[in-house]
C-alpha cells in the first residue's frame, strides 16, 4: 500500500522510472484503482498492456470516483508506475509493454 502522508485524505506515490520521484494524490481514487489493478491484472505472463489495462479496469471503478471513466487512463498509469516501484507489479520485457502481478503479492495484499 502507498505510503500515508500528514494528510489522510491523500497518498504518496512513487514512479519506478524516476527513484527518489514521489507525488501525492488522493488517496480515495488510488485505493480504488490499486483494487482494480489488482483486481484485473494476471498472475504471470502474458500481461496486460496499458490499453488492455485501462479498458480492464473500467467496470472495476466507482461511477461516483471516476464519472464516466475520466481520468481513469492517467489513474491506472499512476498507480501501475507505483506499484511497480514497490515490486507488486512486473514489467514483462515485450513489444508492447506488459504488465501482471507477483503471483506472491497479489496474496499479500
Amino acid at each position: 500500500m502507498a505510503k500515508k502522508t500528514t494528510d489522510p485524505g491523500r497518498v504518496t506515490l512513487e514512479n519506478v522510472n524516476l527513484p527518489g520521484y514521489t507525488i501525492q494524490v488522493d488517496a480515495a481514487k488510488h485505493e480504488a484503482m490499486r483494487e482494480a489493478l489488482l483486481t484485473v491484472l494476471p498472475n504471470k505472463a502474458p500481461g496486460f498492456t496499458q490499453t488492455e489495462i485501462r479498458q480492464a479496469v473500467l467496470p472495476h471503478l466507482s461511477k461516483d470516483l471516476f464519472p464516466g471513466g475520466a481520468k481513469a487512463g492517467w489513474w491506472a498509469k499512476m498507480v501501475q508506475l507505483d506499484l511497480e516501484a514497490k515490486a507488486i507489479v512486473d514489467r514483462e520485457a515485450t513489444k508492447p509493454l506488459r504488465w501482471h502481478v507477483r503471483k506472491a503479492k497479489r496474496d499479500k495484499r
